[in-house]
């Protein structure tokens, strides 16, 4: 696909007892709304949630600086506050959270320069400290965590710079990375999610090029320290979110030479096939991406491609949602 999706948005309204503003959908997958926009437009953030709590960190503000704010949100109030900020300010980071604290690895700062920081964060006393560096600095990856590990997976090396096919994994007892078998596709801009001890790496593109989106999806097996090819993402597309609920990968967002995505696409690896869902109501890119109990919240993100942003909060809510088996 060389575009946002377009569907059709003529279908009733979400229930008002819902929170936020509904988004109307002539699917009947699923609905959206609304929330309380962010404290402060941004694009290229990290969001994770962790205790019914959502965390947007870092990115590219309005002035092309670059951000070491930390927003939390409280979906059941709707309402957000600032939290300790990044101890560097960084934006393409990969972000994951582990035994109840938040990690924040790697990233650009300013004019693109690829860091091989980590940083946790303890949210029960509000504070962040330096771990083990990254073995490869780079931006513009992604972040999982599996089987108490955290698994930093392709990027760039900056604007410009050389594609990474490296997975390196981090141990946080012994507060140490290895490198295990690297991605088939380098390329930066990707998205992961984990179904069943699987990594799944989806999208992206190259050399920081949205002109070269992918749609490339491929599984790591820990067990096997192997990636294979599973079924390509329907649009092709890079500067995406993802998350994981029930057993289901959920692709959100992403640009292209002529604007961003509204796409809202969903991955069954039991099946190795994909859905189409009700498309977000602000196409982005740069955007983050958290999941509590059954909503998916996207947020900020840029509204055209490349230097752009929002502070944007939507929140998608499934009819059904697929049991985690």
């Amino acid at each position: 696909s060389t575009g946002a999706s377009n569907f059709s948005t003529d279908a009733p309204a979400e229930s008002s007892e819902s929170t936020g503003t509904p988004v109307t959908s002539a699917e009947t997958d699923g609905s959206w709304r609304r929330l309380a926009p962010l404290l402060s437009a941004r694009s290229e953030v990290a969001a994770v949630a962790l205790d019914g709590v959502v965390y947007v960190m870092g990115g590219l503000t309005p002035d092309g600086g670059v951000t070491s704010k930390v927003e939390a949100y409280d979906p059941i109030a709707d309402t957000w506050e600032e939290r300790a900020e990044l101890p560097l300010a960084l934006h393409h980071v990969g972000a994951t959270v582990l035994r109840g604290k938040i990690y924040v690895i790697g990233g650009f700062t300013s004019g693109f320069t690829p860091v091989d920081t980590v940083f946790q964060y303890d949210p029960a006393i509000d504070t962040w400290r330096a771990r083990a560096p990254l073995p490869t600095p780079r931006g513009a990856l992604a972040a999982a965590s599996l089987g108490g590990r955290v698994y930093a997976i392709g990027g760039v090396t900056g604007f410009g710079g050389s594609n990474v096919a490296a997975l390196e994994i981090y141990d946080p007892t012994a507060n140490a990375w290895e490198a295990r078998a690297p991605l088939n596709v380098a390329r930066d801009h990707l998205a992961v999610g984990v179904v069943n001890g699987k990594i799944y790496a989806i999208g992206g593109r190259f050399r920081h090029d949205f002109g070269s989106n992918l749609n490339v999806n491929e599984e790591y097996s820990p067990e096997a320290d192997a990636w294979i090819m599973r079924a390509p993402l329907p649009t092709t597309r890079s500067g995406i979110g993802a998350v994981v609920m029930g057993n289901q990968i959920y692709v959100f967002g992403g640009e292209y030479p002529g604007g961003t995505f509204d796409s809202n696409e969903a991955y069954d690896p039991a099946s190795d096939s994909w859905e189409r869902l009700p498309p977000m109501p602000t196409p982005r890119h740069g955007l983050g991406t958290a999941v509590i109990e059954d909503t998916i919240y996207v947020l900020a993100g840029g509204i055209s491609p490349g230097s752009s942003d929002s502070d944007a909060n939507e929140a998608f809510r499934l009819a059904r949602v697929k049991p985690a088996s």
